[in-house]
């Protein structure tokens, strides 16, 4: 029969229900032809291919280790080779036995449902097909079609009619099944049958036993009362009988299948598929904090949508496979050395950041809390007063986090300014106590209205120094004036092009007018561990800078990040030469004299490494950050509530510790090319 002819065949049934027979029936099949016309043009293109929003799966870099995932509606689709037989049977003999032979339409059924209605009064819900119900759901998903879709009336159900006749017509039954499994609700948050195995029984759909696909199957005809984990599991045992006996009376299955599946002792899983950050995995190793870098990263990305609000709907709604950065082996290092410094209850944090030079690519994201909403005070501290748990981005910034002074370590871009400007690695300067400079201060301890700063340890930070010694042993006065021979500016520019973001208002405000900026040398500028690992992987990469980057693959598409080249090779050679004095290990040149994290060299053995301490004013923030070839990491001691309460010098050597360990196990046990020496010139000018 001819797409027409049954649809006038239907306008007649239709016609006879509701009082309409005395329209003649040339008439009326004239009509069927008309409308099935008009429904080849105006078939809604999603009912061919269904846009139904999919879960979003982001894994750790290894592509199986599942950080968490992202959806509105949880939902995985699958092909209907992944559904194993028996549910596909199962979901006919449940919801419409003669899908496999009428054209959309069960003619039978109808005419007892539209009977049924006219005589109520209302449009009911029986006789409709497997295609019926399909085009049912698939036109609920979208905005503009949800309200006719779901509407209690006639019209309605003929919608239903002529589009399911159509879509036979367009689509295999294969293909129709497989959509119908994918899209139908089952019940406890299951969209589609991939969700309803997992959750209910913790399997994929093409492992589903005999019991277990009736089971699902009975479900979908009351989804939310029937499911067994969230609803009444009688009931949902009781449908499961029933789809067993229709299974039986098609043949799909023998007596014996069906007596052995109704004896089956079913357990229910119950297992839910994480949502979002909160539910990352790896909550011991903090992967919540990566995991919010990460959403953080996606909403700045336009390939995603044209708006914030459009990208976060993509990523719940988009069925993304995302493979990011994150080693589950390195952040577990960086979480534990943070805890060490720091419990989870302290109120001091430790939050550590390792970056991959060369390639932007996080490793790890770690600090002493838990990522999540609950406050929990107290536990295994002294004064009680810490949170153990925040959402706060307190490795990476953002969302009104702008980081911490990291004291010394802004001493690199000094350095780096300095050279670009021609000087060499043995500038020297016989560095004083306490330096006057030129620029005018009116703050405490000004020198008749001049800033000047001092040394810490004036008795070994004193006297000549070079770039070399003056790095390794962090000489304030040394640097200051280093700062006035290049300008601030220079010094700021710098900082800028190796990732420094001035997030804070009032950085920005000096930034934008530095000339007069003396202290910027000395750190006073809040910064991240994520902004500073990158900056120093700028210096250990020959100069090119990576915008960190968290994500490694997108549906097996290769993600890369924005690189540029921001410095001259010779300049961050000769830079990294000077960066292996503070940390114990020889310059090229022999020129290394003292440094104040001696004790990393050790942690390496003959391998090459490089770093810098930072100490604030009244030791209120202390950092390391530190570098290899292949990796850098960086982490800041501080009070994220109270910046005004110091974390004390004692802590200065544990945090270098903590973090040059994190540093060793990022770099593995695979040895590396040293760095490469910097040239004569750069060294010793000429």
């Amino acid at each position: 029969m001819g797409r027409a002819a049954r649809l006038g065949g239907l306008l007649v049934l239709v016609g006879a229900l509701v009082g309409l027979s005395a329209i003649p029936v040339g008439a009326v099949l004239r009509s069927g032809a008309q409308w099935s016309r008009r429904q080849r043009a105006d078939l809604p293109a999603q009912l061919l291919e269904p846009p139904a929003a999919q879960l979003t799966r982001v894994y750790a870099n290894d592509g199986r280790t599942l950080i968490t995932t992202f959806y509105d509606e949880d939902r995985h689709d699958v092909t209907l080779g992944q559904i194993a037989p028996v549910m596909q049977q199962a979901i006919v003999a449940a919801e419409d036995t003669r899908f496999f032979e009428h054209g959309g339409v069960d003619l039978k059924g109808v005419a007892r449902a539209l009977a049924s209605d006219a005589r109520s009064g209302h449009a009911g819900q029986g006789a409709s097909t497997i295609t019926m119900q399909l085009v049912r759901n698939v036109l609920k998903e979208d905005p503009a079609e949800r309200a006719a879709a779901t509407a209690d009336t006639p019209g309605r159900k003929l919608r239903e009619i002529e589009y399911a006749v159509e879509l036979e017509h367009r689509l295999t039954k294969q293909q129709i099944l497989q959509n119908y499994l994918n899209i139908v609700y089952f019940g406890d948050g299951a969209y589609g049958v991939e969700a309803a195995a997992r959750r209910i029984f913790g399997v994929t759909p093409a492992r589903l036993d005999l019991a277990q696909a009736a089971l699902i199957a009975g479900i979908v005809q009351s989804p939310d009362a029937d499911n067994p984990v969230s609803g009444d599991k009688t009931a949902a045992e009781v449908r499961q009988g029933y789809v067993l006996d229709a299974m039986l009376k098609a043949g799909t299955i023998t007596r014996a299948q069906h007596d052995r599946a109704a004896a089956e002792k079913l357990t229910y899983s119950g297992a839910t598929q994480p949502n979002g950050c909160v539910d990352a995995s790896g909550q011991a190793d903090a992967w919540g904090f990566f995991c919010d870098y990460f959403e953080r990263w996606w909403d700045g990305q336009a390939q995603f949508g044209a708006t914030k609000a459009a990208r976060e709907d993509a990523l719940r709604r988009g069925g993304y496979n995302v493979v990011t950065t994150l080693d589950p082996d390195v952040q577990k290092v960086a979480a534990k050395q943070s805890r060490r410094v720091y419990g989870l209850g302290n109120k001091k944090t430790l939050p550590i950041a390792v970056v991959q030079p060369g390639t932007g690519q996080v490793l790890a994201l770690a600090v002493n809390r838990v990522y999540g909403t609950a406050e929990k005070t107290g536990a295994g501290e002294k004064d009680g007063t810490g949170k153990k748990s925040t959402v706060n981005p307190l490795v990476s910034g953002g969302s009104g986090i702008n980081g911490y002074p990291s004291g010394s370590t802004f001493k690199m871009f000094t350095m780096l300014a300095a050279l670009e400007a021609g000087m060499p690695l043995s500038t020297d300067y016989d560095a004083p106590a306490k330096l006057v400079t030129e620029w005018p201060d009116n703050g405490p301890g000004n020198c008749d209205g001049r800033y000047c700063p001092g040394n810490d340890n004036p008795a070994w930070m004193d006297g000549h120094r070079t770039m070399w010694d003056a790095f390794g042993r962090s000489v304030n006065t040394y640097f200051v004036h280093l700062e006035e021979q290049v300008g601030p500016a220079a010094v700021v520019a710098m900082a800028r092009r190796l990732g420094i973001s001035f997030s804070s208002p009032s950085d920005a405000e000096l930034a934008a007018s530095p000339d007069s900026w003396g202290s910027f040398t000395l750190g006073v500028v809040d910064t991240t561990p994520l902004e500073l690992a990158s900056a120093y992987a700028t210096v250990a990469a020959d100069g090119i800078y990576c915008a960190p980057l968290p994500v490694a693959e997108i549906d097996g598409r290769k993600v890369t990040a924005s690189c540029r080249q921001v410095l001259d090779p010779r300049i961050a050679r000769a830079a990294t030469d000077a960066a292996r004095c503070p940390v114990g290990q020889q310059s090229a040149y022999g020129k290394c004299d003292g440094g104040t994290a001696e004790q990393v060299a050790g942690m390496f053995g003959g391998l090459d490494v490089a770093g810098k301490t930072g100490s604030t004013e009244d030791n209120r923030t202390e950092t390391f950050v530190g570098f290899t070839p292949t990796m850098a990491a960086a982490g800041i001691a501080n009070d994220p509530v109270d910046p005004s309460d110091g974390v004390g010098r004692g802590v200065e050597s544990r945090v270098v510790t903590a973090v040059a360990r994190t540093l060793r196990a990022a770099v593995g046990n695979a040895t590396y090319a040293g760095f490469t020496p910097p040239s004569a010139a750069q060294a010793y000018g000429g």
